[in-house]
């Protein structure tokens, strides 16, 4: 579908040999897409771009799982820096609207939207008028800021505390085991996204739909998931070392409410960052909301950097 609204025309990409086109915007995915494509974690055609004649002036893109039929993620949205664009953000505006009607099925509520963005985006001009250019283009479609979220990275080289004994691991023995102390640790939790699926359905429920919809789909080995327990056997937390499509990761990591405040979570986190390092990875990277003080400074203990921050908009 093709669409001209006066000089601009709006269109999804015919394919991979387009791909140049879609790339003339920067943006640290750039590089995923041709993967993307082969995996099934793109399509064509939730790839689109506005043009003034030749010169690419916005694009868009979603993203989902592999095999999933609709799109899981908006995380793709440019808007040209260009002077003689004083209409960028109408631009935007247009651009949105059009791909989505055609994107996204109708009676469903929009993919979340996800950007990432420097860890110092407000201190930086053009950085923060390129964001606010955006955030004002998506906000007139009608989606409202959810998160702010701390990307971090583990690097190697970086000390990883030494057990201290306190602590036993033993692998996660099943999907009820996980799931049960998944449900134990949304009690009291800080993250944004579990306290709106609490407001939806109950923990344990919440639990086992995150892990039929993420962990399940993970590929990397299973034992490297730990439970954390006392030295009798009784159960303090778990860490999730995983890799995704892209990146070894710390998917999840807790501690039940009846042991938190003993600093348990910064020996669970060693522990999940030791069995990825030993795998000599390049780096680690995990995300904590910035609301989640507690977490986001067991992480910079852990030797984790912010070196990016993620801002997650959705629709009503």
């Amino acid at each position: 579908m093709t669409a001209v609204q006066h000089d601009l025309t709006m269109r999804p990409i015919t394919g991979r040999e387009e791909l140049d086109l879609f790339c003339r915007l920067p943006y640290g995915f750039n590089g995923e897409f041709a993967g993307d494509l082969e995996s099934g974690r793109r399509h064509p055609h939730w790839m689109w771009v506005a043009l003034r004649g030749d010169r690419l002036v916005a694009r868009v893109a979603w993203w989902s799982r592999p095999g999933d039929a609709t799109p899981f993620l908006l995380d793709v949205f440019d808007l040209a820096d260009c002077p003689e664009d004083t209409d960028r953000v109408d631009i935007g505006v247009r651009l949105l609207k059009t791909a989505m009607a055609e994107v996204v099925p109708e009676g469903t509520r929009p993919p979340e939207y996800g950007r990432y963005v420097p860890p110092d985006w407000r201190d930086d001009a053009a950085a923060r008028r390129a964001i606010e250019d955006r955030v004002a283009a998506v906000e007139q479609v009608g989606a409202r800021l959810f998160v702010e979220r701390l990307r971090l990275e583990w690097r190697p080289g970086t000390p990883i505390p030494a057990p201290s004994g306190r602590l036993a691991f033993r692998p996660v023995r099943d999907r009820d085991d996980l799931v049960a102390l998944m449900a134990q640790v949304l009690e009291g939790t800080l993250d944004a996204h579990s306290r709106d699926d609490l407001t939806r359905m109950s923990a344990g429920q919440a639990a086992a739909e995150q892990y039929e919809a993420e962990f399940e789909r993970y590929t990397s080995p299973r034992d490297w998931w730990q439970v954390a327990t006392l030295p009798g056997g009784e159960p303090v937390g778990f860490v999730i070392p995983a890799h995704n499509s892209y990146n070894p990761i710390i998917a999840y990591i807790g501690v039940v409410p009846a042991h938190r405040g003993n600093g348990y979570i910064d020996e669970i986190l060693a522990e999940g960052t030791r069995i990825l390092a030993a795998q000599d990875v390049p780096r680690i990277r995990a995300s904590t909301d910035t609301g989640n003080i507690p977490m986001a400074k067991a992480f910079e203990r852990g030797g984790y950097v912010n070196f990016e921050r993620e801002l997650n908009y959705t629709w009503p």
